[in-house]
């Protein structure tokens, strides 16, 4: 088994080692990484390729054994059929009045729970991040999208920033490695 340290590394480092060493291994990978976001950003890179996952506490952080075939002929199968992705740039909507943005952006959220069709996944970047931490108006609505299947990712980056990632109140932390994949993989991209 191949063993891939990428603890202490920035994001999106440690995803875009593991993809590549993914790319090559024989067999299992094991992981060793930071907890919080490396481990969250991981695990979920590894299993949204249909690898079995398997965690443990490890001495400075975590252990990730990563087995299983790809599913990259599946991937292949559906390509043109990816997913619906909303791209949240701006905690407003709109280049007017930031007030008036603002409302119009909480009222777009909200109007979403109407919708027959919901995106498959929403993507927070820049102030849109501000959306899905404590002392926003639309957590409630995020956490019912979600649980109606819409994954809420925010830019952990953006969060960082602005000194959010504490107080991040719905969906979880992502990547640039992962908003990218994400973007190109889609079958259409909303963008806000």
């Amino acid at each position: 088994m191949d063993t891939l340290d990428v603890r202490g590394m920035a994001c999106p480092l440690p995803v875009v080692s593991v993809k590549r060493a993914l790319e090559s291994a024989q067999g299992a990978l094991l992981v060793l990484l930071d907890d919080g976001a490396p481990r969250e950003n991981v695990r979920r890179f590894a299993q949204g390729r249909g690898y079995r996952v398997q965690e443990e506490a490890a001495e400075g952080g975590f252990a990730l054994t990563i087995s299983g075939a790809k599913v990259a002929e599946q991937a292949a199968a559906a390509a043109g059929s990816g997913p619906v992705v909303m791209l949240i740039g701006s905690d407003r909507l709109g280049d007017g009045p930031e007030e008036l943005g603002r409302l119009l952006m909480k009222n777009f959220i909200i109007t979403l729970l109407d919708q027959g069709e919901l995106p498959d996944r929403m993507l927070f970047l820049n102030t849109g991040v501000l959306l899905t931490a404590e002392g926003s108006e639309v957590i409630e609505v995020l956490d019912a999208l979600g649980n109606r299947g819409v994954e809420v990712l925010s830019c952990g980056i953006c969060l960082d920033y602005f000194r959010k990632k504490e107080k991040l109140a719905t969906g979880s932390v992502t990547n640039m490695f992962t908003i990218e994949e994400s973007l190109l993989k889609a079958r259409s991209v909303i963008r806000l």
